[in-house]
């Protein structure tokens, strides 16, 4: 590259904004290392950046411009590594050919703690019983500058400073695997304390820590104790940290459990706990639990927190209200009841109503997701419960007159990141189906469903969902997250667990009478190697490569080594395979069309061809080049044993197209095979989780558009617009949940920790809405050409189902937008793009189009027109 100018003029017109790091925005006591940071340019058209500039400088000193830097990169700029404990300062400015902008307003990231004066501490308490209250007065001598809270459990915590609750996150500090890390929350707490007394209140519940999870129904899980971590720190010094001088007692939460809810009774709440002068006398001193502080680290994802607030629709029935929120949510009720001291209030939950009217509870299995409150007093009381969290459309509530409801809905508070809207009213809605499942699912880790006692962390889910996850929310932070904790959970052998953060022993799974492996099953474990290169293909930035990269090594030669001596993966006594194909037995969901030995080979042959393009960008060549002879020689053998038979399913033709299993000269002929096998059924679907996520793809990449159009918008059984035809607000487990003549399926399914089996119905699962990210990139036609957008190429594909389509992406540079409609057959585009995007023009011509534009496009708005254009 040529070197810089020496810029002695300036560029006014040219603004650098929105300077931010990695981790979550608005957090502060972040992870202190690797910092880097990305920023966003306003500019006329026609500018475009030669250079950048980082400064940088501690709080209260100056700031010291860096090097100049050429080139116009402008995500994941390495800023360097910040000291425990302490603020610094950036800005940046840009050249361009104008000369140099002005500085960005400055942005300041706060380092977390390494070490903690602090120790975890808690009273005897019943496992899932009364949550522990403990308890600290303190005195402040001068009010300080900055004051932080560091907040922590071995369970869950809410902390409250002289009567004021301290964060507004719900079930801090999130899953983690425990015994590898805990998150530690660092707040704000100037503004609570005054001078002289101070009193810090911790409630604290066992959550997923020691509570009941898993459908083995086990507790204690991570430790037989749960406990708080808690630690105030100014300028000074600490003021106040938990340790054995703390005293704890009991309260008004006598149960709490994340399955079956939590019962309070209001009239057990002790009087003044928050104030000075409580008398603590006949409450317990706390005792210090053992705990490796080492594990300790500060939160680079944002926490829980409500993310909407729905008003219920009030219905009567016999000695009941039942209470409909018109969405199917992960979160709890706020009631506002009036009655009387000592009345009983309770408020059961689910999905959905049975053809009845009642609630359909069978779906949750042995989970209660039900909430009592017992009141404290005549007239109206709110009321909301602890360390819990419901799947839940529908709720009845008993035993007071109901006021309102209010239906909560918490999410890890990850920024929406897109819009669609279209034509097609049923594809809109589940667009917006898709974006509510992974709100719902997205709670602290990726759950497969919110509402049975389940509510796991399933890798097969994620994988297949990762990239529509990844274009409808800034998720890299949440994944990053998720990601240290299946590498935390790989085993010395590299394999890979079917959940994550891993609680399933051996003994937990049996499906169809066989004792199931939880490591290493394909499709599943090899969220190792999706997952970091969907997220690095939608955010531009490879710090997630860097960080997985070991991860994904180890997976990849765990296959290997599963090979041996031979090519291709031996026959497992179990896989999951095309997981819920609808031609599968409903009661076994794993016997799909396809074999399973071909999904596992093909998946080897995909991890193996990830990571070495992983190698080519953040390791070495000669290991990229190994991996990819790997995939070759696996892609061959697998192709020559199952290909002819496998291409006769709609999920083993997609894998051979998208996987390169297929030899280049055999592709057209499978594509034309898939595409007859839609024809035939009218677009029906026929594939499982693995399958339905790249269905689409590998008709529209393989010359039949029409026919992946056919499946999009088939309202039939089974389809994508069946389930919002049903009144479907979230994505279903299964195609059939609610069959067409209105029953429910039974979710019957020959598995689980006993000989009884296993149920398996929800209604609120993201795989199957996987296909959403393909929907941006043809529908939408905005189609990310290099990773994180900077080069686009726009590709709108109208159909006679679909006349015009708005989308808007949040990249790394800006929001890219298009809105095209199709009037007869001349399609008009409006085009926004974001300084540092360069749009590759791939329009719907036919030969006899006129096109008003020729590309590469840069940033600005264009206004683009296609006469004659193709239609499908």
């Amino acid at each position: 590259m040529a070197a810089i100018p020496d810029f002695s003029s300036s560029d006014p017109t040219t603004r650098v904004v929105a300077l931010r790091s990695q981790h979550g925005a608005g957090l502060i006591g972040v992870p202190g290392e690797g910092v880097r940071l990305t920023w966003r340019v306003t500019a006329r058209p026609g500018v475009s950046q030669l250079a950048y500039q980082l400064a940088a400088g501690s709080e209260g000193g100056e700031l010291r411009p860096g090097s100049v830097t050429p080139g116009a990169a402008q995500v994941a700029v390495p800023a360097g590594d910040i000291p425990a404990g302490e603020r610094r300062r950036f800005a940046v400015r840009i050249a361009t050919e104008n000369g140099w902008t002005a500085w960005s307003d400055e942005l300041i990231v706060e380092a977390g703690l390494d070490a903690y004066e602090a120790e975890v501490i808690g009273i005897p308490s019943e496992v899932e019983g009364p949550a522990a209250i403990l308890r600290r007065e303190f005195t402040v001598r001068a009010l300080p500058e900055r004051a932080r809270l560091r907040l922590s459990a071995l369970g869950l915590v809410d902390a409250w400073i002289n009567g004021v609750r301290a964060s507004d996150a719900h079930l801090t500090p999130g899953w983690t695997s425990y015994g590898k890390r805990v998150l530690v929350d660092t707040l704000d707490v100037t503004a609570l304390l005054r001078e002289g007394g101070n009193t810090i209140v911790l409630e604290v519940g066992d959550g997923w820590y020691r509570g009941r999870m898993g459908f083995a129904d086990r507790t204690r899980i991570y430790g037989d104790r749960s406990g708080a971590l808690a630690q105030i720190d100014t300028e000074d010094g600490v003021l106040v940290a938990t340790d054995a001088s703390w005293r704890g007692g009991f309260g008004a939460t006598r149960a709490a459990s994340i399955y079956d809810g939590s019962d309070i009774d209001l009239r057990l709440a002790p009087d003044g706990v928050h104030e000075t002068g409580f008398d603590d006398g006949a409450w317990t001193a706390a005792e210090v639990i053992e705990a490796d502080l080492s594990r300790f680290e500060p939160r680079s994802a944002p926490p829980v927190r409500t993310v909407a607030e729905l008003p219920m629709r009030r219905t009567e029935r016999d000695g009941s209200v039942q209470f409909d929120a018109g969405q199917n949510v992960s979160g709890w009720v706020r009631l506002v009841v009036r009655g009387r001291e000592g009345d009983v209030v309770t408020i059961r939950h689910a999905e959905i109503l049975e053809p009845s009217g009642d609630l359909h509870t069978a779906a949750l299995r042995s989970a209660k997701a039900t909430d009592s409150y017992v009141l404290a007093s005549d007239g109206e009381t709110t009321l909301e419960p602890r360390f819990t969290f419901h799947g839940f459309q529908h709720a009845e509530v008993t035993g007071a007159e109901v006021v309102s409801a209010t239906a909560i809905a918490i999410s890890s508070d990850l920024p929406v990141r897109s819009t669609f809207r279209s034509s097609s009213g049923a594809l809109d809605q589940f667009h917006s189906n898709v974006l509510w499942s992974q709100r719902d699912n997205f709670v602290s880790v990726p759950t497969d469903c919110p509402q049975r006692d389940e509510r796991l962390g399933w890798t097969g889910d994620a994988l297949a969902f990762a990239p529509t996850a990844s274009t409808l929310m800034d998720a890299e932070s949440f994944w990053r997250g998720w990601l240290l904790d299946l590498e935390a959970d790989q085993t010395d052998e590299g394999g890979v667990a079917s959940v994550v953060p891993d609680i399933i022993r051996r003994s937990d799974m049996l499906m169809g009478g066989v004792t199931v492996d939880n490591m290493g099953r394909a499709a599943w474990a090899d969220a190792a190697t999706f997952v970091p290169w969907a997220v690095y293909t939608a955010g531009g930035s490879d710090e997630v490569l860097r960080q997985q990269l070991r991860s994904m090594r180890r997976w990849v030669e765990h296959l290997r080594r599963r090979a041996g001596d031979e090519v291709l993966l031996p026959t497992e006594p179990f896989q999951y395979g095309d997981w819920l194909d609808p031609d599968a037995p409903g009661e076994r969901p794993w016997e799909a069309k396809v074999s399973s030995d071909y999904v596992a080979n093909a998946f080897y042959v995909k991890s193996a061809r990830i990571l070495a393009r992983a190698e080519e960008l953040v390791g070495s060549a000669e290991s990229a080049a190994s991996y990819d002879e790997l995939a070759d020689r696996v892609a061959a053998a697998t192709w020559e044993k199952w290909g002819e038979e496998a291409i006769t399913t709609q999920t083993g033709a997609a894998l051979a197209l998208e996987f390169a299993l297929a030899p280049e000269a055999e592709r057209a002929r499978v594509a034309d095979l898939l595409a007859a096998s839609v024809r035939a059924e009218n677009g029906r679907i026929a594939t499982g989780f693995v399958g339905t996520a790249i269905v689409l793809d590998a008709l529209s990449n393989n010359g039949h558009l029409a026919e992946a159009y056919l499946m999009l918008l088939r309202r039939e059984a089974p389809s994508w617009l069946y389930q919002v035809d049903r009144g479907a607000t979230t994505v279903w487990e299964r195609w059939d949940a609610i069959k067409p003549d209105g029953s429910i399926h039974s979710g019957d399914m020959a598995a689980g920790s006993t000989e009884e089996g296993g149920s398996m119905l929800s209604f609120n699962h993201y795989a199957y809405g996987a296909m959403i990210d393909w929907v941006y990139r043809n529908v939408a036609g905005l189609v990310p050409a290099e990773p994180g957008y900077r080069v686009v190429r726009l590709a709108p594909r109208p159909a006679k189902g679909l006349t015009s389509a708005t989308a808007t992406i949040d990249t790394a540079y800006g929001t890219l937008g298009i809105d095209w409609s199709l009037t007869g057959d001349t399609l008009e585009a409006s085009l926004q793009v974001p300084f540092g995007v360069t749009v590759e023009l791939d329009l719907p011509t036919t030969a006899d189009s006129v096109v008003n534009a020729s590309g590469p496009l840069g940033h600005g708005t264009h206004r683009l027109t296609v006469t004659h254009a193709a239609v499908v």
